[in-house]
């Protein structure tokens, strides 16, 4: 078991993570978060129906009175109408600004209790027990939302957890699919902020659903160490922050325009990696092999194409990303690895890389 500190202008709290973590949750709730009135747990139904009942056996002695919310897994989770669920299942179980929610589940688990939790009575605390390699990402830095039907993570807020229990045993149970979203942060993080640490995924990772215990360690440590020192330093995304969203203005849209659920987060920010590198190229100068890039991708099982939506379809959502600002979209860029930056682009130019760039 090992810890690792985030500390942001408005709190500060640890990322545990080891194995077989939860029988550790009661004492910390009692150590450090006292006087704690009860604990509601969401969690998807994917998830829930591996490890609810070994958390819920951890914390039954302590919390008899305990709250469970089972909710959809993935996207499907982070809706109006399943955050209303939560909030009146915490009400009719008489969940108090004393309570503590228990986030059980991947990314999109996450964003919804979070939000759950910064809303349900003007705001109670959490503590994040991510199941999934995304989560390395996600669970940290106190970004919650839900989805509207016109944008990803349009309705949300900035909440910190009280802490993160990353118990990196549970990955093993996940399909390939959920590896590559997660592992696809990585990579991002490594390109935005460390070239060697890209380099060395790059050498180590051949498959990203079989990667050794220290070489998964090595991701989650590092992938969380580089968010948390952005995170130290822009808490609510006013500056540097924004780096984080490398190859999010397209992936977003990607996301939007298939449906919440029909591709992963990460896989289809893999695709706008691809296109935020071949304009950093194009437009920043940046060296790099975009080819030997796309061979790896495509080795690991990535798609590196862009589906098969209009060009006009994808920009309409671009316009509505959060870093949008005036009639120009903004963009993450690289001027070289770990040297990021911002460019503008209007209408006419964003479809002319699209067109070019697939």
């Amino acid at each position: 078991m090992e810890q690792l500190t985030i500390e942001t202008s408005s709190k500060t709290y640890p990322v545990v993570i080891g194995s077989n973590l939860y029988k550790e949750l009661p004492a910390f709730i009692e150590k450090e978060l006292a006087p704690v009135s009860n604990v509601w747990i969401i969690s998807d139904e994917t998830v829930a129906s591996l490890y609810l009942q070994p958390l819920q056996n951890c914390l039954k002695s302590a919390y008899p009175n305990m709250v469970t919310t089972i909710v959809p897994s993935g996207e499907k989770a982070k809706s109006f109408q399943v955050f209303e669920q939560c909030h009146g299942e915490g009400l009719k179980g008489h969940i108090n600004r004393k309570s503590l929610i228990l986030a059980l589940g991947g990314g999109a688990t996450g964003d919804l209790a979070g939000f759950v939790a910064a809303s349900y009575m003007r705001g109670i605390r959490f503590i994040g027990l991510p199941t999934t390699l995304l989560a390395h990402d996600s669970a940290v830095g106190g970004k919650v939302a839900i989805n509207h039907t016109l944008g990803k993570n349009m309705v949300g807020a900035f909440h910190q957890p009280e802490a993160v229990f990353y118990n990196y045993d549970l990955l093993r149970s996940l399909p390939e699919h959920e590896w590559r979203s997660g592992f696809a942060e990585a990579i991002k993080h490594g390109l935005i902020q460390d070239k060697d640490f890209y380099h060395w995924m790059k050498d180590s990772v051949t498959n990203v659903s079989e990667m050794p215990d220290d070489v998964l360690l090595k991701v989650i440590r590092k992938g969380i160490g580089i968010k948390a020192a952005i995170v130290k330093q822009d808490e609510r995304e006013t500056g540097i922050r924004e780096y984080l969203n490398f190859g999010h203005t397209l992936g977003h849209s990607i996301e939007s325009n298939l449906g919440y659920g029909k591709t992963t987060h990460g896989e289809a920010v893999l695709i706008g990696m691809i296109f935020a590198l071949k304009m950093s190229i194009e437009k920043c100068g940046l060296t790099f092999n975009i080819s030997e890039f796309i061979a790896w991708a495509k080795k690991l099982g990535y798609q590196t194409e862009l589906p098969d939506i209009a060009y006009e379809d994808l920009l309409v959502s671009m316009k509505k990303d959060k870093k949008t600002t005036g009639s120009k979209v903004t963009f993450v860029v690289l001027n070289e690895i770990g040297n990021p930056s911002t460019i503008q682009l209007g209408d006419s130019e964003i479809i002319d890389c699209l067109k070019r760039y697939f």
